[in-house]
Protein backbone atom coordinates (compact mmCIF):
# COMPACT_ATOMS: atom_id res chain seq x y z
CA UNK A 1 0.00 0.00 0.00
CA UNK A 2 1.28 3.19 -0.96
CA UNK A 3 1.23 6.43 1.37
CA UNK A 4 1.69 10.16 0.03
CA UNK A 5 4.62 10.56 2.95
CA UNK A 6 7.14 9.33 5.62
CA UNK A 7 6.75 9.50 9.40
CA UNK A 8 8.83 11.75 11.40
CA UNK A 9 10.63 8.62 12.21
CA UNK A 10 11.23 7.21 9.23
CA UNK A 11 12.26 10.48 7.53
CA UNK A 12 15.32 10.27 10.05
CA UNK A 13 16.29 7.58 9.42
CA UNK A 14 16.83 8.04 5.88
CA UNK A 15 18.40 11.62 6.63
CA UNK A 16 20.25 10.05 9.27
CA UNK A 17 21.80 6.89 6.81
CA UNK A 18 25.93 7.41 6.47
CA UNK A 19 25.83 7.58 3.06
CA UNK A 20 22.73 9.69 2.38
CA UNK A 21 23.66 12.25 4.89
CA UNK A 22 26.71 12.90 3.17
CA UNK A 23 24.73 14.36 0.11
CA UNK A 24 24.28 17.88 -0.51
CA UNK A 25 20.84 19.40 1.07
CA UNK A 26 19.62 19.91 -2.55
CA UNK A 27 20.74 16.57 -4.06
CA UNK A 28 18.99 14.94 -1.32
CA UNK A 29 15.29 17.39 -1.58
CA UNK A 30 15.44 15.82 -4.87
CA UNK A 31 15.21 12.46 -4.56
CA UNK A 32 13.38 12.73 -2.02
CA UNK A 33 10.88 14.47 -3.97
CA UNK A 34 11.04 11.91 -6.88
CA UNK A 35 10.50 9.08 -4.25
CA UNK A 36 7.61 6.85 -3.80
CA UNK A 37 6.82 5.73 -0.30
CA UNK A 38 5.47 2.20 0.02
CA UNK A 39 4.83 0.32 3.19
CA UNK A 40 4.82 -3.95 3.39
CA UNK A 41 3.59 -6.57 5.54
CA UNK A 42 6.20 -8.75 6.82
CA UNK A 43 7.14 -11.68 4.11
CA UNK A 44 5.89 -9.69 1.42
CA UNK A 45 7.83 -9.47 -1.62
CA UNK A 46 9.34 -6.12 -2.89
CA UNK A 47 11.05 -6.92 -5.91
CA UNK A 48 11.90 -10.61 -7.54
CA UNK A 49 15.09 -12.10 -9.12
CA UNK A 50 14.84 -11.85 -12.96
CA UNK A 51 12.58 -8.56 -12.64
CA UNK A 52 13.53 -5.21 -14.42
CA UNK A 53 15.76 -2.99 -13.02
CA UNK A 54 12.43 -0.46 -12.39
CA UNK A 55 13.28 1.25 -9.13
CA UNK A 56 16.41 2.11 -6.63
CA UNK A 57 15.38 1.37 -3.12
CA UNK A 58 15.90 3.06 0.36
CA UNK A 59 14.92 1.07 3.46
CA UNK A 60 13.43 3.54 6.40
CA UNK A 61 11.28 1.61 8.27
CA UNK A 62 11.66 -2.40 9.23
CA UNK A 63 14.55 -4.18 7.04
CA UNK A 64 14.56 -6.16 3.45
CA UNK A 65 15.85 -9.73 3.64
CA UNK A 66 18.04 -10.29 0.57
CA UNK A 67 17.70 -13.88 -0.46
CA UNK A 68 18.70 -16.23 -3.24
CA UNK A 69 17.20 -19.71 -3.89
CA UNK A 70 19.77 -22.70 -4.51
CA UNK A 71 19.23 -25.28 -6.94
CA UNK A 72 17.11 -27.66 -4.31
CA UNK A 73 14.76 -24.91 -4.24
CA UNK A 74 15.48 -23.20 -0.42
CA UNK A 75 15.82 -19.76 0.04
CA UNK A 76 18.92 -18.79 1.34
CA UNK A 77 19.99 -15.38 3.44
CA UNK A 78 22.35 -12.89 2.20
CA UNK A 79 21.92 -10.04 3.63
CA UNK A 80 19.38 -8.02 5.36
CA UNK A 81 19.68 -4.21 4.04
CA UNK A 82 18.69 -1.82 7.56
CA UNK A 83 17.04 1.41 7.75
CA UNK A 84 19.26 4.52 6.11
CA UNK A 85 20.35 1.87 3.21
CA UNK A 86 19.49 2.17 -0.04
CA UNK A 87 20.33 -0.44 -2.93
CA UNK A 88 18.98 -1.76 -6.15
CA UNK A 89 21.34 0.77 -8.21
CA UNK A 90 23.84 -1.85 -9.91
CA UNK A 91 20.50 -3.03 -12.18
CA UNK A 92 19.80 0.37 -12.20
CA UNK A 93 23.17 1.19 -13.68
CA UNK A 94 23.66 -1.91 -16.30
CA UNK A 95 19.98 -1.70 -17.37
CA UNK A 96 20.42 -5.77 -16.71
CA UNK A 97 17.43 -8.03 -14.17
CA UNK A 98 17.62 -7.85 -10.93
CA UNK A 99 19.95 -10.65 -9.51
CA UNK A 100 18.50 -11.53 -6.23
CA UNK A 101 15.38 -11.44 -4.23
CA UNK A 102 13.85 -9.20 -1.87
CA UNK A 103 10.92 -9.33 1.21
CA UNK A 104 10.13 -7.50 3.55
CA UNK A 105 11.21 -8.70 7.27
CA UNK A 106 8.87 -6.98 9.78
CA UNK A 107 6.48 -4.28 8.97
CA UNK A 108 8.58 -2.45 6.44
CA UNK A 109 8.56 1.21 4.89
CA UNK A 110 10.86 2.05 1.56
CA UNK A 111 10.85 4.68 -0.63
CA UNK A 112 11.48 3.63 -4.69
CA UNK A 113 12.94 6.18 -7.44
CA UNK A 114 12.04 5.05 -10.54
CA UNK A 115 15.13 4.20 -13.25
CA UNK A 116 13.70 7.31 -15.07
CA UNK A 117 13.73 9.57 -12.22
CA UNK A 118 17.39 8.21 -11.11
CA UNK A 119 19.06 9.05 -14.26
CA UNK A 120 17.40 12.55 -14.64
CA UNK A 121 18.84 13.16 -11.02
CA UNK A 122 22.10 11.80 -12.37
CA UNK A 123 22.07 14.44 -15.38
CA UNK A 124 21.17 17.31 -12.87
CA UNK A 125 23.74 16.60 -10.48
CA UNK A 126 26.90 15.53 -11.07
CA UNK A 127 27.79 15.11 -7.62
CA UNK A 128 25.61 11.69 -7.40
CA UNK A 129 28.19 10.32 -9.61
CA UNK A 130 31.16 10.63 -7.25
CA UNK A 131 28.63 9.19 -4.10
CA UNK A 132 27.89 6.36 -5.98
CA UNK A 133 31.34 5.47 -6.66
CA UNK A 134 31.98 5.75 -3.05
CA UNK A 135 29.09 3.82 -2.24
CA UNK A 136 30.31 0.66 -4.47
CA UNK A 137 33.67 0.98 -3.38
CA UNK A 138 32.68 0.74 0.35
CA UNK A 139 30.48 -2.17 -0.90
CA UNK A 140 33.80 -3.80 -2.28
CA UNK A 141 35.21 -3.39 0.73
CA UNK A 142 32.93 -4.94 2.57
CA UNK A 143 32.30 -8.07 0.13
CA UNK A 144 36.29 -8.56 0.54
CA UNK A 145 35.97 -8.64 4.04
CA UNK A 146 33.47 -10.90 4.51
CA UNK A 147 35.56 -13.63 1.79
CA UNK A 148 38.52 -12.84 3.95
CA UNK A 149 36.66 -13.33 7.46
CA UNK A 150 34.79 -16.29 5.64
CA UNK A 151 38.36 -17.86 4.85
CA UNK A 152 40.53 -16.83 7.93
CA UNK A 153 38.07 -16.58 10.87
CA UNK A 154 36.78 -19.79 12.64
CA UNK A 155 32.79 -19.51 13.27
CA UNK A 156 32.94 -18.47 16.55
CA UNK A 157 34.80 -14.76 15.53
CA UNK A 158 32.69 -14.45 12.65
CA UNK A 159 29.50 -14.66 14.46
CA UNK A 160 30.61 -12.62 17.23
CA UNK A 161 31.70 -10.14 14.67
CA UNK A 162 28.12 -10.60 12.77
CA UNK A 163 26.15 -10.01 16.31
CA UNK A 164 28.12 -6.62 16.67
CA UNK A 165 27.04 -5.78 13.59
CA UNK A 166 23.34 -6.62 14.52
CA UNK A 167 23.48 -4.47 17.57
CA UNK A 168 25.15 -1.13 15.70
CA UNK A 169 21.88 -1.79 13.12
CA UNK A 170 19.60 -2.44 15.29
CA UNK A 171 20.54 -2.08 18.57
CA UNK A 172 16.81 -1.47 21.59
CA UNK A 173 18.17 -0.35 24.96
CA UNK A 174 17.00 -2.65 27.41
CA UNK A 175 14.48 -2.16 29.67
CA UNK A 176 15.78 -4.34 32.30
CA UNK A 177 19.21 -3.40 32.58
CA UNK A 178 20.75 0.04 30.84
CA UNK A 179 24.04 -1.94 30.30
CA UNK A 180 22.06 -4.23 27.97
CA UNK A 181 21.55 -4.22 24.21
CA UNK A 182 18.35 -6.09 22.41
CA UNK A 183 18.91 -6.62 18.58
CA UNK A 184 15.55 -5.66 17.08
CA UNK A 185 15.57 -7.44 14.25
CA UNK A 186 14.13 -10.75 14.67
CA UNK A 187 16.08 -13.57 13.13
CA UNK A 188 15.58 -17.67 13.69
CA UNK A 189 18.87 -19.40 13.79
CA UNK A 190 18.79 -20.89 10.67
CA UNK A 191 18.91 -17.63 9.42
CA UNK A 192 21.59 -15.94 11.27
CA UNK A 193 23.43 -19.64 9.96
CA UNK A 194 22.76 -18.41 6.90
CA UNK A 195 24.35 -14.95 7.15
CA UNK A 196 27.65 -17.10 8.23
CA UNK A 197 27.75 -19.96 5.58
CA UNK A 198 27.31 -22.49 8.90
CA UNK A 199 25.02 -25.28 10.07
CA UNK A 200 22.51 -24.16 12.63
CA UNK A 201 23.85 -26.52 14.61
CA UNK A 202 27.00 -25.04 15.19
CA UNK A 203 25.45 -21.45 15.17
CA UNK A 204 23.38 -22.40 18.03
CA UNK A 205 25.99 -24.17 19.71
CA UNK A 206 28.27 -21.63 19.86
CA UNK A 207 25.38 -19.51 21.21
CA UNK A 208 24.98 -21.09 24.37
CA UNK A 209 28.95 -20.92 24.38
CA UNK A 210 28.94 -17.40 24.45
CA UNK A 211 25.18 -17.30 26.64
CA UNK A 212 27.85 -19.27 29.08
CA UNK A 213 30.10 -16.32 28.60
CA UNK A 214 27.65 -14.24 29.58
CA UNK A 215 28.13 -11.91 26.55
CA UNK A 216 24.93 -12.81 25.24
CA UNK A 217 21.47 -13.91 26.57
CA UNK A 218 19.06 -15.89 24.41
CA UNK A 219 15.37 -15.31 24.95
CA UNK A 220 12.17 -16.41 22.50
CA UNK A 221 12.05 -13.58 21.14
CA UNK A 222 15.66 -12.69 20.32
CA UNK A 223 18.78 -12.33 21.44
CA UNK A 224 20.68 -9.52 24.11
CA UNK A 225 23.76 -8.61 24.35
CA UNK A 226 24.74 -8.32 27.72
CA UNK A 227 29.03 -7.86 27.05
CA UNK A 228 29.86 -5.83 24.09
CA UNK A 229 33.76 -5.70 25.32
CA UNK A 230 33.14 -9.64 25.65
CA UNK A 231 31.58 -10.02 22.30
CA UNK A 232 34.86 -7.71 20.59
CA UNK A 233 37.45 -10.25 22.14
CA UNK A 234 36.14 -13.13 20.81
CA UNK A 235 35.16 -11.36 17.36
CA UNK A 236 39.43 -9.96 17.28
CA UNK A 237 40.32 -13.58 18.65
CA UNK A 238 41.53 -15.25 15.01
CA UNK A 239 42.10 -18.66 14.39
Amino acid sequence: MDEPILTIEEREAINSGRWFSTLSPSLRHDILRCATVKRYKDGALLAARGDPPEGWIGCARGAVRVSSTSLSGKQITLTYVEPGIWFGDVAIFDGDRRTHDAYAHGETTILSVSRADFMKILAQHTELYEAMLRLHARRIRQLFGLVEDLNTLPLRARLAKQLLHLMRSYGLPSLEDGNEVRIGLQLAQEELAQLLGASRQRVNQELKTMEREHAIRIEPGGLVVRDREALMRIAESGP
